[in-house]
């Protein structure tokens, strides 16, 4: 009982001292009108396409809620959490550290874990409470009579909670590492901003660089927001939330000598690693999008399981070749789902690939299976495919299902910038107030 009362204790503590915090009710007050222009937006875009060219048998995916309502409405969630969170996780985190409650809690029993866990706790509750935002944006799209496909619209959900978990753990270290709350600001900043130069130097160079962009918490909300639930991504950034944590965990002991805390830190951070690596191999993933925009027919997915032979493709495009992206984007991603044994090589001599357009083999994409091979210089779904199944000996079998017809809606955003410019911030202010009475 007593180790209960001491937790239930700190998460009351934690959770009032993220209440007197001037960043959470600004973060609160100031995603809604984020989400509001975000939605807005989307569904004026989405009923002009739809007005333009939605039939009764729609146009596939571009009338998705999932491409054209919830990816942009939840992407406010990914600039609060950049921008906004880590000032809020910051304060409370840093908040007994920097008044001297902290030197009072180490004279008790709890360990150091149990007291970061609850702050994140405590904040990943705080994030949930803000995402009752782009949820009222689901609300309003089902007022309209649009529809709403649950597996997706929690993929996305799962996507920003899993970015949010990524910067409070971010924020947490940095703020029990830095010695001022200013400071810890900036060295979070400064990661998030690196992990846009990865992502940009992946673009131009490609190979290990472009490897490793796919692992940043831009790309994986990407690929949760387009439905793809990827196994290896999940895992990774579930270790690097639980490596943050250890590390502000290490650093809340501020009487253990520094030079101490920073061997356990190595040690936490190479532990990290090497389970980033292990996880990386892993190819496990869901595509849970009501139009299966990130496979192939069923069709062609079972024709290409009776593909047994390691199958490898070596195609000769500049990472920043439109080419080269349309391919992976719109095939290869869409192979490595279905064939385990799959070897995907770019070869190119610049980045860009101007000097290289007079080589001959420049362009070639070359693919070898069970002592085959073949060259085609098609990037598109039907090319690639057509090419493997001559060489494989196999043909799809016939597709009788008509597949995703799309969703089409041609309406006004009624009520959303009400909702979302006025009685938002106006009851986050009142909620604020409200408490500010109540302390006082």
């Amino acid at each position: 009982m007593r180790s209960r009362n001491a937790v239930v204790w700190l998460l009351v503590k934690d959770w009032r001292e993220l209440l007197a915090s001037r960043a959470w009710w600004l973060m609160l007050a100031l995603i809604g009108p984020l989400v509001g222009i975000s939605f807005i937006s989307a569904v004026r875009t989405y009923a002009e396409l739809s007005a333009a060219g939605g039939t009764g048998s729609g146009v596939g995916e571009a009338f998705s809620p999932l491409v054209g309502i919830w990816a942009p409405t939840f992407s406010a969630c990914e600039l609060a959490a950049a921008f906004l969170l880590p000032f809020v996780a910051i304060r409370v985190v840093a908040g007994d550290r920097q008044s001297g409650a902290l030197k009072l809690e180490l004279q008790h029993w709890l360990p150091p874990w149990v007291r970061v866990v609850s702050k994140a706790t405590v904040l990943l509750a705080a994030w949930i409470v803000a995402s009752a935002a782009p949820l009222l944006a689901v609300l309003l799209w089902r007022s309209y009579g649009g529809t709403v496909y649950g597996p997706e619209l929690a993929s996305v959900f799962l996507g920003h909670l899993l970015n949010a978990g990524l910067t409070i753990s971010l924020a947490a270290a940095a703020a029990m590492m830095a010695d001022h709350p200013a400071t810890a600001a900036i060295l979070t900043l400064a990661v998030t901003v690196g992990t846009w130069v990865l992502a940009f130097v992946a673009a131009v160079h490609g190979g290990i660089w472009e490897q490793a962009a796919q692992f940043t918490p831009t790309a994986m909300v990407a690929e949760f927001q387009h439905g793809l639930i990827r196994l290896d991504a999940t895992l990774i950034a579930a270790i690097l939330i639980a490596a943050g944590l250890a590390l502000a965990a290490i650093w809340t002991q501020i009487g253990v000598p520094e030079r101490i805390r920073a061997l356990h830190s190595t040690g936490a951070l190479v532990v990290a690693a090497l389970l980033i690596v292990v996880c990386a191999t892993m190819r496990g993933s869901w595509d849970v999008s009501e139009n299966r925009m990130n496979s192939f027919p069923v069709s062609d997915e079972a024709a290409l399981e009776r593909i047994a032979a390691p199958l490898k493709i070596e195609a000769h495009l500049a990472p920043e070749d439109p080419r080269r992206s349309d391919l992976e984007r719109r095939a290869l991603s869409k192979l490595r789902r279905v064939l385990p044994n799959l070897d995907v090589a770019y070869a190119s001599e610049s980045s860009t690939g101007l000097f290289e357009q007079a080589r001959e083999d420049y362009g070639e994409i070359r693919y070898s299976l069970d002592g085959r091979t073949a060259t085609s210089r098609a990037t598109t779904v039907e090319g690639v495919l057509d090419t493997i199944y001559d060489l494989a000996g196999v043909a799809p079998a016939s597709d009788e299902d008509e597949g995703f017809r799309g969703h089409p809606l041609n309406t006004e955003p009624y009520g959303a910038a009400q909702l979302f410019y006025l009685a938002w911030p106006a009851a986050i202010a009142a909620a604020a107030l409200a408490h500010a009475r109540r302390q006082s």
